[in-house]
């Protein structure tokens, strides 16, 4: 979303920076290292209050209704040193919405972080619903892990720490492709195109695919610096052309498509 200019520094470099640094983040999130702690300031938070620009501030009063332990979960992730990987709150109200519009009962979530996301698409699947979790890193999710819990969603999630490439496989291979209603894609962005395609193949006609950081701090528009940039350029110009989906690209925390089956 939009920020206010860090000191004298002009937005776009600043937010610009910030998403180097989530470019970073996000590679340790597909690797093994853990990262390093944030420095102050390195980031925005992913819900701004106080410091944004008055007409997000103005939004975020007049649009946000978030569940009390879905705020709760939200200012322990803001307090976490790579707080800013996660997903804006409107971003994942709109999520939410979504996933309550289609009727969904099976999603697919790529990249759990502490789990904010997870949590509020769990908070609107019926009981029987259920959100497959994908991560490779347990000790972000542990932070959820209580307050989804607490919320009584916790039997909704189902976690499965390891690559997301493997449980897509093994969701396919057991003969669950065109069952799934809803997936969001926020991981290690060098995979963005294998996770589309396989989540194409396990979404059913109907269904949406929501493919997060697709601006990359708007790395995008010189995506030569870097892998993911480009790696995030290349499948947003074959989502263009793509006639399998219907797309629509929103201007919402750090770019988010969202792909209609067809």
């Amino acid at each position: 979303g939009p920020e206010m200019p860090l000191f004298s520094v002009p937005k776009e470099v600043a937010v610009g920076t910030a998403m180097l640094g989530v470019a970073f983040v996000t590679g340790m999130l597909a690797g093994k290292r853990r990262p390093p702690p944030r420095r102050v300031g390195a980031a925005p938070s992913p819900c701004p209050r106080r410091g944004s620009s008055p007409l997000w501030q103005y939004m975020l009063d007049h649009s946000l209704r978030e569940h009390p332990i879905l705020k709760k979960l939200r200012l322990l992730t803001e307090d976490h040193p790579w707080g800013m990987m996660m997903v804006s709150c409107d971003q994942a109200q709109l999520m939410a919405n979504l996933v309550k519009l289609i009727k969904a009962k099976k999603v697919i979530e790529i990249g759990v972080f502490t789990g904010y996301n997870t949590l509020n698409m769990a908070l609107v699947l019926p009981d029987n619903g259920r959100v497959i979790a994908c991560d490779i890193n347990e000790d972000y999710a542990k932070i959820g892990k209580p307050l989804w819990k607490e919320a009584g969603v916790d039997h909704k999630i189902d976690l499965r720490i390891k690559p997301a490439i493997q449980t897509l496989d093994e969701l396919l291979a057991s003969g669950e492709a065109e069952t799934f209603d809803f997936a969001f894609i926020d991981a290690d962005k060098e995979s963005y195109n294998e996770y589309y395609e396989k989540c194409l193949r396990l979404i059913k006609k109907g269904g949406i695919i929501a493919i997060d950081n697709v601006f990359f701090g708007g790395s995008v528009l010189k995506p030569r610096k870097n892998l993911a940039s480009q790696a995030i350029h290349h499948l947003n110009e074959k989502l263009l052309r793509d006639a399998r989906v219907n797309i629509s690209m929103l201007p919402m925390g750090d770019g988010v498509t969202l792909a209609f089956k067809l």
